[in-house]
Parts: C-alpha cells; structure tokens; sequence
C-alpha cells in the first residue's frame, strides 16, 4: 500500500491558491496539514501498531491531532479498499488514537471523499452511533479544501444529500475555509456572506471549530471574528466546544485554544468544553440518527445562550 503515500507539498497554501498573508497564520496552519498527512504516511506504513504510535510522537504534540486524524483516513482508506469491516480503523481507536476519537471519524469522512464515496456508507468502517456523523464533517473539509472553485466559489452541494447531511458537510466547508482564507477573519465572513443564508450557520459552526482547534490568529483577530459572526455567534461557539471537548479529551489544550474560548464562546476552554460533553449526555443512548446529531449541536448552542443571558451585548 506504499503507493497510497501522499506527498506533504500538497497542503502548501501558494500551490493550492490560497490566500496568503503576512504573520505566523500560514505557517501555523500549513502545519497542520503537514502533521495530517505525516499521519496519513505513517498509518498507510503500519496501520494502528506501535510503530504508527511511535512515529506520531516524533510530530509536536499540539499537532498530534492532526496526525490522527490523517492516520484515521489512512486507515479508513484501507478498510474500504480491502473490505475489512472496519478493523484498521477499530484498531486504531482502541490503541494509539484512543484519545482522539473525534479527529479519527473525521479523518474516516476524508477517506470517502477522497474514494468518492459516500460517509453514509460508514457505518461498515465506525461504529460509533454519534461520533460517525463526524465523517460528513471530514468529507466537507475535503471538499471545500481541494475542489475549492466548485464547493466554496460555486456553492455547489453533492447531490443526493439529506439537510441533516448537507448540515454537518457543511460544518467541514467551514473549517476548510479557515485554511483557505489564511485565517483572515474579514475574508472568512465575505466568503460566507455569498453563501445562502440557510448554510450560513454550519459554516460558522465550522468556523469556530477551526479558529479554535488549530489556531492561527491573535486575540484582536479573535474578537473580530466574533463581531463579525453577528447573528451566528451561537454557532461560532458551538465549533468551538466541540473544539475544546476534543482537546479536553486528548489531554493537550494548547495556549491558542485557551486563548480562543473565552474570545469565542465567553467561558473558559474547560467549561466551553463541558458544553459538548453535557448536551451529549442529555441525549441519552445514542441511535445514530442525524436528528440526534443535530439535538447535540443544538444543545451547545442552548447552553451558550444560557450562559450569556444577561450579559451586555
């Protein structure tokens, strides 16, 4: 499977056209997609045994994240090609990525976008009833970060989607122009302004996801991303407790993620963290439906709201 190595030029913003600016943005977030796709190599080469462990631990740990989330499309990636039932990627969350759930069933989504497939289909490769919506998440982040003219100029949508669907893919565009606007707060919020206001929501969802988990940006340019979410900044704190919950979990915050929270969802990384984990508990056993998914994400936003009444807005 050696042939399936991708090379880490792939992610240099100048040769995919992205924006490009002055300061540490491009280089903090160019990193992080090198880390994936280190990742992504080193599962490819030994997929979930200690060597892939080892090999992870050589990349910062701020980015290790990123790492297993590329070794969880890997993975994926093999699964499907070699009809294993999952058993790669099972592996791999039960070993070295067990503290990193979330990037993993992201990075499964990245693999069927890449075989272009469906994540619907993914319940041959994750198990998981709740955290699997997270592949659609992953598959809009590959979209919106490689067919960049169609999915983010062209607004265009895959057809077939459901809402529910259309809703978390479009939490992954949102992430994804993150990192195609360089983390520029004033030319993420242009770009979603063009989209329809129906899909605005999830990709601030995404937005706050990204400025938070992966960083890039000052406090000033933190606190202009939040004045010019507007009406959606319920959503931008939504990304940024999954954000935080998925940091809390692997036991690395980082300073740009602490440094986030309070600027995007008004409390600390650990409370705005809390959020996903208390509204997931509230939904009792998982069914693996999308309405529930969704129930999740609504019960952050509840959450946030909560907290701000009563603040001076």
């Amino acid at each position: 499977m050696a042939a399936l190595g991708q090379e880490l030029e792939q992610v240099d913003f100048g040769r995919r056209r992205f924006r490009l600016r002055t300061g540490s943005a491009r280089e903090t977030l160019e990193r992080a997609g090198r880390s994936f796709l280190e990742g992504f190599n080193a599962a490819v080469a030994w997929p979930a045994d200690d060597r892939l462990a080892s090999e992870i631990e050589r990349i910062d740990v701020p980015l290790r994240g990123f790492a297993y989330e590329g070794a969880g499309m890997a993975c994926a990636v093999l699964d499907i090609l070699t009809l294993s039932g999952g058993r790669n990627t099972r592996a791999l969350l039960r070993g070295p990525a067990s503290d990193y759930p979330h990037l993993v069933h992201v990075g499964v989504g990245w693999a069927f976008a890449r075989l272009r497939l469906r994540p619907g289909w993914g319940r041959a490769v994750v198990k998981d009833p709740l955290l699997r919506w997270l592949a659609w998440d992953g598959y809009g982040f590959h979209q919106g970060f490689f067919h960049t003219d169609r999915v983010i100029g062209g607004k265009v949508v895959e057809r077939g989607l459901t809402e529910d669907q259309r809703a978390v893919r479009d939490q992954g565009v949102g992430r994804s122009l993150w990192f195609q606007e360089c983390a520029d707060p004033e030319a993420v919020a242009l770009r979603i302004n063009d989209f329809p206001r129906n899909r605005r929501p999830d990709l601030w969802s995404g937005v706050g996801l990204a400025a938070t988990y992966a960083g890039g940006v000052r406090a000033d340019e933190l606190e202009s991303l939040a004045l010019l979410a507007g009406e959606y900044r319920a959503d931008l704190a939504q990304g940024c407790s999954f954000a935080c919950e998925a940091r809390r979990i692997s036991g690395v915050v980082p300073e740009h993620t602490r440094l986030a929270a309070p600027i995007l969802a008004g409390v600390t990384a650990d409370v705005a963290g809390s959020w996903a984990n208390r509204s997931q508990h509230a939904l009792g056993p998982a069914n693996g439906t999308s309405a529930q998914y969704q129930q999740w994400r609504a019960g952050i936003r509840n959450l946030w709201a909560d907290n701000m009444e009563g603040r001076p807005s």
